[in-house]
């Protein structure tokens, strides 16, 4: 058996499968789960896509906002546990 199709399989069991499809220049919602001491809460970023990288179980997204006049960007991994949801507001 080759190594591709191995590790094919056991990414695929860690993949999330309730993702929305979103390109560049899309409004997103994404929350994240923050650990603090022995707090967790949910944290909401919403920005602009800007940059998006699809490689399976390593995938990212850029995700770009203006905070108090400055630009932040911020690189999420799609399928980390700690992202609890993303959600596409507006094309």
């Amino acid at each position: 058996m080759k190594l591709s199709p191995l590790v094919k399989s056991i990414e695929s069991d860690y993949l999330k499968k309730d993702l929305p499809v979103f390109n560049n220049g899309d409004l997103v919602c994404v929350n994240v789960l923050i650990k603090e001491a022995n707090k967790k809460r949910i944290q909401t970023y919403q920005g602009t896509v800007i940059r998006q990288h699809r490689a399976g179980l390593n995938s990212t997204i850029t995700v770009r906002r203006i905070a108090k006049g400055i630009g932040v960007e911020r690189i999420f991994p799609m399928h980390c546990p700690d992202i609890e949801s993303i959600k596409k507001v507006r094309c």
